[in-house]
């Protein structure tokens, strides 16, 4: 399972969220991979971190709620508590301050959704797309 194997506390769960195509966001370089894919279609980032509570449970409410086909969305997940400095770059680059959880989703290399916590919602992204 690799991405999700310390994630959550039984092997149901994390294969359920191991079925979307997730990308491992591990380097800055990447940033200018997703602002080349933007240009085709969106790309959304989950920062998330793993050892938060409320991170962990509005995670699991985004998975339960993702209906998106691998050829509508690509799907960027970044572990804040390993790669903390990325975040930062991504909000750097980005314009838009961290937060945990957090997502974004960029389209032509803007950010047209952010959103964090409890706020964070399948239906809203797909209302910005």
């Amino acid at each position: 399972m690799g991405l999700f194997d310390n994630l959550f506390k039984s092997t149901a769960e994390a294969e359920n969220i191991s079925i979307i195509n997730w990308v491992a966001l591990t380097n800055e370089a990447q940033l200018d991979e997703i602002m080349s894919v933007s240009a085709s279609k969106p790309v959304l980032i989950f920062k998330h971190s793993t050892g938060c509570g409320v991170s962990r449970m509005a995670f699991k409410n985004f998975v339960r709620d993702f209906d998106f086909s691998e050829n509508e969305i690509a799907l960027y997940f970044l572990d804040l508590l390993s790669y903390r400095t990325l975040s930062n770059a991504i909000a750097e680059k980005f314009g838009v301050p961290h937060q945990s959880p957090q997502v974004l989703v960029i389209k032509n290399g803007k950010v047209i959704y952010d959103d964090s916590h409890y706020s964070i919602s399948i239906e809203a992204i797909k209302k910005v797309l």
